[in-house]
């Protein structure tokens, strides 16, 4: 039993990073097809459309910043937690991502076709990525309680 409680705190600690990546490529991706799409239909405001395709990013940022949070040495006290926190965080930070860049895909079809709702059309954006800086902070407090 212990060497499995082990393992599953060291997945627990590389968890937010594995699924933030995985969420921000997803993320990203879709939000760039959108993106380079809209380039073909616009003449110009080639930047908004590149820097809205980079921000479901901070998915990984956010997990690299856990994952050093909770690293430390694995014992079977503190596995289950490094395994919680870690693995329900980088499955908030992967979702999160993940919705972000369908969020993105409507605000770059939208803001192409009508320029002058741009700063409108991301606020979904920006609401999803509030989900993920709850989890993120949720998840700083939660591992200091997490015996060393």
């Amino acid at each position: 039993m212990e060497p499995l409680m082990i393992a599953l705190g060291w997945i627990g600690i590389f968890a937010p990073t594995a699924l933030g990546a995985i969420g921000s490529a997803y993320g990203c991706a879709v939000a760039g097809a959108a993106a380079s799409g809209a380039m073909l239909d616009t003449d110009s405001g080639y930047g908004k459309f590149i820097g809205l395709a980079a921000m479901p990013s901070t998915g990984v940022i956010y997990g690299i910043v856990i994952m050093f949070t909770l690293n430390r040495e694995v014992s079977v006290e503190n596995a289950g937690g490094l395994f919680g926190v870690g693995l329900l965080t980088g499955l908030a930070l992967m979702y999160s991502a993940m919705y972000q860049g369908q969020t993105l895909i409507a605000a770059i079809n939208a803001s192409k076709n009508k320029p002058e709702i741009f700063g409108l059309s991301i606020a979904p954006a920006a609401i999803v990525e509030g989900f993920a800086v709850f989890a993120f902070v949720f998840a700083l407090v939660l591992a200091g309680d997490i015996p060393a």
